[in-house]
């Protein structure tokens, strides 16, 4: 069967749908008892958390309950790609012979649907001519593969097609950045008090910004492609025309109402709650022990 047309900008198929798909986020990867996640989990083993009918039992409480990783996961709607497409709605627990295939089909079609995100973004940023020619043909090959069969599918090699990809969404990047402004590519940035950095037009691609005080930042033009944003203080941050930012590294930061957002993403709901939440004031002893030490 031919492939699929390639998805539009801003297609649904390139956002998770978890009622098309059968759970596989909760079941192909291995989960480490950490921070992200409350428990062990083996690859390939259902998430004790996860119903039979593919729902998870907690997924209004996985931050109180210890699992914001699962929180912050994207699968750019690979999930239901596998489902639906790759094994045609044929359910894992109907047929439970089906799932390691399915998870090596998951493996490959995850990264490319997020370069299919990436290129899809790079299309919107009014590329250059020649640029685009070249974009919409990796974008069109990028969809054909993700069409493939189980078999075919075992034999794609994601790391040379993203190999392939990477240097054309630099090239959108600088083209829509230019001229760019400071290059932070793959900076360890852990903590750092950011709020008095020029940042616009910035190269953070890869940029480990865990923890960055980034409140009333100006990230306007920044790029931001694979840039680690878990914990980052984002609130009053201009985020506005900020490159190549997904919904996942939203939920993976700290923000408020006054963040400035893309149109297509979304307000986190636990920001409003962080919003929301009154700043304990220290006693009056407690003050006047600290002013003590002071002296």
């Amino acid at each position: 069967m031919p492939p699929s047309p390639a998805p539009p900008p801003g297609s649904a198929q390139l956002r998770a749908d978890c009622g098309r798909c059968f759970g596989l986020c909760c079941v192909v990867p291995a989960f480490a008892r950490s921070a992200d996640f409350a428990i062990d989990k083996p690859a390939g083993q259902p998430c004790p958390n996860l119903r039979t009918d593919h729902r998870c039992g907690i997924h209004t409480e996985l931050r109180q309950r210890g699992f914001p990783g699962c929180t912050v996961f994207d699968c750019f709607g690979a999930g239901q790609q596998v489902a639906q497409v790759t094994f045609g709605g044929r359910d894992w627990r109907d047929a439970p012979g089906t799932l390691p295939a399915m998870a090596e089909a998951f493996a490959v079609l995850r990264p490319l649907h997020e370069l299919l995100w990436y290129l899809t973004e790079a299309l919107t940023l009014r590329p250059p001519a020649d640029l685009r020619v070249e974009l919409e043909r990796a974008h069109a090959e990028t969809w054909a593969l993700c069409g493939a069969d189980p078999t075919r599918l075992r034999a794609v090699d994601t790391a040379a097609h993203r190999d392939l990809v990477n240097p054309l969404l630099a090239r959108a990047s600088d083209a829509a950045r230019f001229p760019g402004g400071a290059d932070r590519r793959g900076a360890q940035l852990l903590g750092s008090d950011l709020r008095r950095v020029d940042l616009r037009r910035a190269n953070l691609r890869g940029a480990l910004l865990v923890g960055a005080d980034l409140r009333g930042a100006d990230l306007s033009l920044a790029d931001v492609t694979g840039a680690d944003l878990r914990g980052a203080d984002l609130r009053g941050a201009d985020l506005r025309s900020t490159l190549f930012l997904h919904q996942a590294q939203l939920d993976a930061a700290r923000g408020d109402t006054r963040t400035g957002l893309p149109a297509a993403l979304t307000r986190p709901a636990h920001w409003t709650a962080l919003a929301l939440t009154p700043v304990r004031q220290p006693s009056r002893s407690a003050t006047s022990t600290r002013r003590g030490r002071r002296r």
